[in-house]
């Protein structure tokens, strides 16, 4: 678990993700959250857990996540992407050939 406390007006989503890896993160993040959860059913009404204030900031950075899936921008910037990885291999393909 993180040693330092996490907040939801902290979270931020990293800004070059693949749908791949926008997809894995929401998994990954969804996992977490269903584990912290557990923890904070376990323990006791009067504990002085962070378990709900990390869930919060787990659920934030979900949320900004997910919001990268329908954002138009992220999506141009993946074929754009692809675009130049496809033209630097055809470069370096006819470099190769001559």
């Amino acid at each position: 678990m993180d040693r330092y406390p996490l907040k939801p007006e902290n979270m931020r989503a990293p800004n070059h993700l693949t749908k791949g890896e926008v997809q894995k993160s929401l998994d990954e993040l969804d996992s977490k959250i269903k584990t912290l959860q557990g923890r904070l059913n376990a323990t006791t009404s009067d504990s002085s857990n962070t378990y709900q204030e990390h869930i919060e900031a787990l659920e934030r950075k979900r949320t900004l996540i997910a919001q990268k899936v329908d954002d138009p921008s992220n999506q141009s910037q993946h074929w754009h992407d692809l675009h130049d990885n496809i033209s630097n291999l055809h470069n370096d393909a006819d470099s190769m050939m001559k």
